[in-house]
């Protein structure tokens, strides 16, 4: 599949749009990092008067072979529970996304119908990975502003080792206690991520069978999202370390789509730092959260609309009639004392 995507630098936009910042009742840049957020969305929307028409949670679920070795505390059963519980609205993400007034859009990957164990084989075919990305690819029409989420026992582990693969870190640093792994269940899930990378010796010139070989159906439909938000200028929100190894093969495939994303937090997640740094992205938020399901990314969304809401509202000093610079001091009295 070729991906039509442009960077969203504009010189000439970015100038009227911080000039719009610089022009509202505030010190300039006192608004930090939602100033960055107001731009990025103006960039990407081609508009100096960035607006948020509608929003919408993607949470793709699938189940993992992987979980054979040992590598999650929790049985695969908990997959099809857990988006049982979203669909009748009882999960942390909904409970966000209700405050937030954000569509949740729960997305059947495979659940069910693990990937295959890759310590013994690819998790998947290339024809199965491109038709993940494609299905991902086609939510990014859902809304104008996507958040990323997902569902998926096992998981940590094939986000850890397409991190290893795409940087060559060892497992023992991407490899984290996921949903509470006790020190030996990180020793096998270690193991097992080690195995694998010796097995199918992943090439991360191929991100596509890199993530054949390494990924989940829910990761790659969450690369074919961020491709598809990009493809259509629309912002998408990630979440956690999973969505974030979809940004690994995103860019891999696609520089200019990480324009067109934003990095919600740094979860708890043993590697998730270093995922990031990798990727040159600085997270929104630290709140040493880790449970994944979009939730991150939902906060994400709610400090996105408040930058575009203070950028849309807030009046300028001009309209305002409030001085933009301190009065001149005064000239020293020559009056006698």
């Amino acid at each position: 599949m070729n991906y039509e995507i442009h960077p969203i630098a504009d010189p000439s936009l970015e100038t009227q749009i911080r000039a719009r910042l610089d022009s509202l009742t505030k010190p300039p840049g006192s608004l930090g990092r939602l100033e960055d957020l107001a731009l990025q969305l103006g960039l990407i929307q081609q508009t100096a008067l960035p607006e948020i028409s509608s929003k919408a949670m993607i949470v793709f679920c699938a189940d993992h072979g992987i979980v054979e070795e040992g590598v999650s505390p929790y049985p695969s059963e908990v997959t099809r529970q857990m988006v049982a519980n979203f669909r009748t609205g009882g999960a942390a993400i909904n409970v966000l996304c209700r405050h937030a007034r954000i569509e949740p859009v729960i997305v059947d990957m495979g659940v069910g119908s693990p990937t295959r164990n890759f310590t013994r084989e690819p998790a998947m075919t290339r024809a199965q990975a491109e038709q993940a990305l494609a299905t991902g690819f086609s939510y990014a029409a859902k809304a104008e502003i996507l958040g990323a989420g997902e569902m998926g026992i096992g998981n940590t582990t094939s986000a850890a080792a397409l991190f290893s693969a795409f940087s060559g870190l060892d497992p023992l640093e991407t490899a984290g206690r996921g949903t509470g792994l006790d020190d030996a269940g990180v020793t096998r899930k270690v193991d097992a991520i080690r195995r694998a990378l010796a097995l199918h010796q992943p090439d991360p010139r191929d991100p596509v069978q890199t993530l054949a070989q390494l990924g989940g159906f829910e990761i790659a439909a969450l690369t074919g999202l961020i491709l598809g938000a990009a493809s259509h200028r629309r912002l998408v929100v990630l979440d956690g370390f999973i969505t974030c190894a979809a940004a690994l093969v995103a860019r891999a495939i696609a520089p200019a789509s990480l324009d067109y994303v934003v990095f919600s937090h740094c979860s708890a997640e043993q590697g998730h730092r270093k995922m990031l740094d990798f990727l040159g992205a600085r997270p929104l938020l630290n709140l040493d959260m880790r449970l994944g399901e979009g939730t991150g990314a939902a906060l994400g969304i709610s400090l996105l609309e408040s930058a575009v809401n203070l950028y849309r509202e807030m009046a300028t000093f001009q309209s305002a009639g409030v001085s933009t610079s301190a009065p001149p001091p005064a000239p020293p009295s020559t009056a006698a004392h």
